[in-house]
């Protein structure tokens, strides 16, 4: 993508081609325009085009550049917060309402993939969350018993169990979650504009905003060539704000993180690594993720950006926390690498801001973007539709707050994370 091998990798190796579209050259007209061509912009405007309004989508690059194009593709239910914290975070209304929608997520997305035929590479197995020593162990056991009393299909497994999950004696247990699963996270973004196309959404790439105006009851959206009049306007473009609407940039720090991708593993070690396909990552601070993708390539992730010194640092680091972990892997190459960023809220929880009267958005998924980016798609759709009110919706308004020291705070994360992966193994 945009010529970089580095930025998409794998996935936009093995993704199929993104739909035509071309940048807006003209004024033109609409009942919503969306800006941002990642999951939560793409949902919305499907979404809203299936119920019959008249949505344009402007990405100021290509469907599915930022990190609905990047990340590892695990369809995690939740968030990173435990249940009873969010709860403590939130109150128990919005909580509540948080935790019911994002544990269905998954369903969600699965239904989107199904009805809309999207060629992604789902994987229903789910996923396991890895426990590293008895610490590892206690959380995964504590976010266990928070899931079940909540009606959850979570278990933890035993160290003997987890092994023949995961096909390493590692970890000393990992909970299991039947809710979650992995795709091709690319592909399912660029299925998701195919979907949107096809409900009548017009999809203008290469198309940055550089103004946004009041006109009447409505706005006046301005990129380099044209502009669109609508009466609502959604921000759905994340950790990558900029110009109006570069606080929702401003509020997370980003966090780089960089995945690996081997050869395809041979039919023998497919049957010793990651039998079943679920997604797995561990308990540690500086994590580890790991999952197959369809044609059985490894593909292997911590924290860090492969530039500078820590191109080489994380690549040598993977290779000894693979041979730790599977040492039947032997010299095995990396076909694949690329990196990107996680936008990082204080706090963990994504914000619901309204920037100006009909101009709303979610933002910060630290992390989660598939199902939390559907589901808040979606509930802006119902939001703008008027199925929903304001005091339904899962977050209660956020004020906008910039993270101060920003860029310093992540230069700190990635020097840190290289500094951790020449001391460790991880394994």
């Amino acid at each position: 993508m945009l010529n970089d091998p580095r930025s998409h990798g794998l996935w936009q190796a093995t993704a199929p081609e993104p739909p035509a579209t071309a940048s807006l050259d003209r004024e033109v007209s609409a009942d919503v325009v969306v800006i941002g061509g990642g999951y939560t912009g793409m949902s919305c405007a499907l979404h809203l085009a299936e119920a019959g309004r008249r949505v344009i989508l402007l990405e100021s690059r290509e469907i599915g550049f930022g990190g609905a194009g990047r990340n590892v593709g695990l369809i995690n239910a939740g968030l990173w917060l435990m249940p009873d914290d969010m709860i403590a975070a939130l109150g128990s209304l919005h909580g509540g309402r948080l935790l019911r929608l994002l544990g269905d997520g998954p369903a969600l997305v699965m239904d989107i993939i199904d009805r809309h035929r999207i060629d992604c590479e789902l994987e229903r197995s789910g996923t396991l969350h890895c426990a590293v020593g008895p610490a590892g162990l206690k959380e995964i056991k504590e976010r266990e018993a928070q899931w079940q009393k909540r009606g959850a299909p979570v278990r933890v497994l035993d160290a003997e169990q987890t092994k023949a999950r995961l096909g390493t004696p590692a970890y000393s247990g990992a909970l299991l979650d039947e809710r979650a699963g992995t795709l091709q996270p690319l592909a399912y973004a660029r299925g998701l504009a195919q979907a949107c196309l096809r409900a009548g959404v017009t999809i203008h790439t290469s198309s940055p905003v550089v103004a946004a105006d009041r006109k009447g009851d409505g706005w006046t959206v301005r990129t380099a060539g044209g502009a669109v009049d609508a009466e609502w306007v959604v921000v759905a473009t994340d950790a990558y704000g900029t110009g109006r609407w570069r606080s929702t940039r401003a509020e997370q720090v980003h966090l780089p993180y960089f995945n690996l991708a081997t050869q395809p593993l041979s039919v023998d070690l497919l049957r010793t690594i990651l039998p079943g396909r679920e997604g797995a990552w561990d308990t540690r601070t500086i994590l580890s993720s790991f999952r197959l993708d369809r044609s059985g390539r490894l593909v292997f992730g911590s924290v860090g950006a492969l530039r500078n010194t820590g191109t080489a640092i994380h690549k040598a680091w993977a290779r000894r926390a693979l041979a730790k972990l599977y040492p039947q892997l032997g010299s095995i190459a990396f076909d694949h690498e690329w990196y990107g960023q996680i936008g990082m809220t204080t706090d963990a929880l994504p914000r619901f801001h309204k920037f100006a009267r009909n101009v709303v958005g979610f933002c910060g998924y630290n992390g989660r973007g598939i199902s939390p980016g559907t589901v808040f798609g979606r509930e802006l759709a119902l939001l703008i539709l008027g199925e929903q009110s304001e005091a339904q919706l899962p977050l209660q308004l956020s004020h906008l707050v910039e993270i101060p020291f920003i860029r310093a705070r992540e230069a700190w994360y990635e020097i840190g994370a290289q500094l951790a992966h020449l001391a460790s193994a991880r394994s």
